[in-house]
């Protein structure tokens, strides 16, 4: 088994406080940037009417709502995520759009207990990342699921292969120094490693497992998006934006120009169309 990550390193990105806070500002950004790999998911989970589903890392809910409408007329859906304004944004809109059959808890996954029977499925788009213990984390997992249930999950394969993320964060550090990434500690990349998955969920219980990679376009600050909008997407609401926000007006317009540079290469008709790649993974309990 692979050495358990240490501590050290950047703190572990806060989605109870800040980071919650600044999706919640960019919801719909956040959201229409993420669509292309969350349909591919919900496709490729094929959810079916009548079944119990808990959506771990739910966020402001888009993706519960989506298969609580797959589920009905007797299914249900459970949102669970740590961010306690992202979870009343999620009943508020699921409220909104009178889905009686999905609700929402906030609370951390790698400890939360739910009442009742074990959930059919478990349904995860990018939450499953930021866990301060992961080995913990999947082990809980599979105590929410009923023996031979489901577990569907993407996560974002190396930033070495996501141009999305790698090309900024790279025009960032000529300006800055970003914080050192340490391998499998909590953040959008820790889980970049099938061999670490794997571990992960068979030391958690499950069997059955498997990874599959996703490819696509990332349409960055949403789709539609200009140049300048996606350059503010960049600074109000993605995590390493803050590391400019006490840099001085003038290393923040150097940044701002170069990152407009950057995604007019990738600039069309539909908005900043950068790749990307994730791992789709399914795993039974």
């Amino acid at each position: 088994m692979s050495e358990r990550p240490k501590s050290e390193g950047p703190a572990p990105e806060d989605w109870a406080g800040e980071m919650g806070e600044r999706w919640l500002a960019n919801m719909d950004r956040f959201e229409g940037m993420l669509a292309p790999v969350g349909r591919a998911l919900l496709d490729r989970c094929a959810f079916r009417p009548g079944e119990s589903v808990v959506d771990i890392g739910c966020g402001a809910g888009r993706t519960s709502m989506d298969i609580a409408r797959q589920v009905v007329p007797s299914g249900k859906v459970l949102g669970v995520d740590i961010s306690a304004q992202l979870v009343a944004a999620a009943g508020r809109r699921a409220q909104a759009e009178h889905l009686n059959n999905v609700s929402f808890r906030c609370a951390d996954a790698t400890t939360v207990v739910i009442e009742g029977p074990p959930f059919d499925r478990l349904f995860s788009r990018f939450g499953i990342m930021f866990f301060e213990d992961a080995w913990a984390a999947f082990a809980n997992l599979h105590t929410l699921l009923r023996a031979g249930g489901r577990a569907d999950f993407s996560v974002w394969a190396p930033a070495k292969e996501n141009p999305w993320i790698l090309e900024v964060m790279g025009l960032v550090g000529q300006y800055v120094e970003l914080p050192e990434r340490q391998p499998r500690a909590p953040g959008p990349f820790a889980l970049d490693d099938p061999t670490y998955i794997r571990e992960l969920l068979e030391q958690g219980g499950f069997s059955a497992i498997r990874i599959d990679t996703w490819e696509g376009k990332q349409p960055v600050g949403g789709p539609g998006a200009t140049p300048q909008q996606a350059v503010d997407f960049v600074f109000d609401a993605m995590s390493f934006g803050k590391v400019l926000d006490d840099k001085g007006e003038d290393v923040r317009a150097k940044v701002k120009t170069d990152l407009a540079r950057l995604f007019a290469r990738y600039h069309g008709a539909s908005g900043i169309q950068m790749p990307g790649k994730a791992f789709f993974v399914t795993a039974v309990a």
